[in-house]
């Protein structure tokens, strides 16, 4: 018997368009933030995997949907991250990220404006869960870095500012090569 082998793609959806709406805002949001915003509630696995069949057989034809229909899968969704995994046949896992690649929006009414970046190509869902762990921990970190440098971050905007004890003491690191020049020159 042979096993069928399968691709878990992991895709993230990135909303390039920055509004002008956040400028103005009171609390400055990073420009990362505002790219990797989260999705709305009402994006579905099922609607998400209709609509890239849909872009599959637009692209590839009969030929196409008819090669990924029995294999396709939206393993995982997350809205909040924006991040998605997709199972699909080893044989047929280019088709679907061309298709994606294809995609310029959101299936749904609104048909929000966005791009499908394929992240990473994994024969295990393990490795693909680990990797979208890894990019969240990222992007919470640059988006750290990012409102560091303007001042305040955006929960210190929402919730206030957090004291801080800070330590007045100054500290001062000497070498041990730098102690024993010292002390030959006290010596002479």
């Amino acid at each position: 018997m042979v096993r069928v082998k399968n691709r878990y793609m992991l895709v993230n959806i990135l909303y390039p368009e920055l509004k002008d709406s956040t400028s103005s805002s009171k609390v400055k949001i990073p420009d990362i933030v505002t790219f990797h915003q989260p999705t709305t509630a009402g994006l579905q696995p099922y609607a998400l995997e209709k609509a890239i069949k849909l872009e599959v057989e637009n692209l590839f034809g009969d030929y196409g949907y008819g090669a990924i229909t029995g294999s396709i899968n939206v393993k995982y969704l997350s809205n909040a991250t924006s991040t998605f995994i997709i199972r699909v046949s080893r044989d047929h896992y280019r088709l679907v990220w061309t298709a994606l690649s294809f995609m310029t929006n959101l299936p749904g009414k609104d048909g929000k404006n966005c791009v499908f970046r394929v992240v990473r190509v994994s024969g295990t869902i393990r490795k693909a869960q680990e990797e979208a762990i890894r990019r969240a921990r990222e992007l919470i970190l640059a988006a750290q870095r990012d409102h560091n440098g303007r001042g305040d971050t955006t929960l210190e905007g929402i919730f206030g500012k957090t004291e801080e004890t800070t330590s007045t003491n100054d500290v001062q690191m000497v070498d041990r090569s730098d102690s024993e020049e010292e002390a030959e020159s006290d010596d002479e």
